[in-house]
């Protein structure tokens, strides 16, 4: 039968309360593209012993596991929940100009109703999503634009139709939905930011964790670093916009090509142990560990494919050098977003004088949760 909103919502709307959720976006780093299925499944051994309770015991015992560190930053995107036609539903994306309606139950398997799809997967009607990003002018840029409007669209739609599907469920199904209908390249790091967020290493078990369950979207997680402590590491990251956009399926395609070939599966091997530099480097606030991970992350990725660094990314690590810092292109770099380091602060205040008038500083602050419901238990009379 399903989940028919249209009563529910009218009210809602009526009451100037419809439901919604913020969605959150993340900065990766060392760790990036692990996440991908492909990458979880080629690198993933089982550990010996037990799930360490003590932390530094855990962080050596998970040190050669496929990992990905995620921060939550406070651009992403709104979806709410608006009222429509019973038996109906609908997707509106205010930024990309999409505009999609269809009767439930029958929307076809294409890549361009993808989130149409998920809509549908969940049973509901009478529904229409309304998404717009936090930042006008900033769509994706390699912050996981659409793989945060998939997984918001799912956390929305579980609420809303009382699934009871837990956050690794719903990492499982934003995912998938996104890879296989080939909207873009994904793993479940993006993901997993939304449904949990912080600044959190993420540990990947592709098959779920051994003697717990679960499947794909599993993961063992820590938390690196409190939000008391986000000021250190805040005042040490900027984002700036190269300017310059591309396709990041291409670069992604190549990266994983490189897997099948013994010296690239060898040098993507080694991103396991810079991840994990760059995991123990956030953990311990040692900002140097930080920063020589994130130098020699970039530098395997650019060995692997050269063109994940555009002109205007060589410019600004070439700027970077000068003050002893490093940048790196976010997701596979077609975004045009990138992350610059540096351990020093007063360095990174002088860097970030001579970037901001060439480049678009991306301003952001990073948060301990990668998403906001709100107006949700109003939508439900039975709760």
């Amino acid at each position: 039968m399903g989940t028919d909103l249209c009563e529910r919502l009218t009210k809602a709307k009526q009451s100037g309360r419809v439901p919604k959720i913020t969605a959150y976006n993340r900065i990766d780093g060392p760790g990036s593209s692990l996440d991908l299925r492909e990458f979880q499944e080629a690198f993933w051994r089982l550990p010996e012993g037990p799930i360490p309770m003590d932390e530094e015991e855990f962080a050596e015992w998970s040190k050669n596991l496929p990992r990905t560190v995620g921060i939550t930053i406070d651009i992403g995107c709104v979806v709410e929940a608006h009222p429509m036609e019973p038996n109906n539903i609908g997707i509106v994306s205010h930024d990309y100009g999409v505009q999609e309606a269809m009767e439930a139950g029958h929307v076809p398997y294409q890549k361009d109703l993808w989130l149409l799809k998920i809509l549908d997967l969940f049973g509901l009607s009478g529904v229409r999503f309304e998404l717009h990003n936090l930042i006008p002018g900033i769509r994706s840029s390699g912050l996981g634009g659409s793989a945060t409007a998939s997984t918001a669209v799912c956390l929305l739609a579980n609420e809303l139709a009382d699934a009871g599907f837990t956050g690794e469920q719903i990492v499982a199904a934003a995912s998938l939905v996104e890879q296989d209908m080939g909207v873009s390249i994904t793993g479940t790091q993006e993901q997993s930011n939304v449904v949990f967020g912080g600044v959190v290493d993420y540990v990947w078990f592709p098959w779920g964790v051994p003697g717990l369950g679960g499947s794909y979207g599993s993961s063992i997680r820590r938390t690196l670093l409190e939000e008391e402590e986000y000021p250190k590491l805040a005042s040490r990251i900027r984002i700036y916009h190269s300017g310059r956009e591309r396709a990041s399926t291409d670069v992604n395609a190549v990266w994983r090509q490189r897997l099948s070939e013994p010296t690239g599966y060898e040098l993507h091997r080694r991103k396991l142990g810079l991840a994990y530099d760059f995991r123990e480097g956030l953990r311990r606030q040692d900002w140097d560990r930080v920063m020589h991970s994130v130098r020699h992350y970039r530098e395997v990725r650019v060995e692997l494919c050269p063109d994940y660094m555009t002109e205007e990314c060589w410019d600004i690590q070439g700027q970077c050098e000068r003050f002893g810092a490093e940048s790196f292109p976010l997701g596979a770099g077609g975004g045009g977003a990138v992350l610059v380091f540096s351990p020093s602060v007063d360095k990174m205040d002088a860097l970030s004088e001579l970037l901001a008038p060439v480049y678009r500083r991306i301003e952001f602050n990073v948060r301990s949760c990668g998403h906001q419901l709100e107006n949700v238990r109003e939508s439900h009379p039975d709760r």
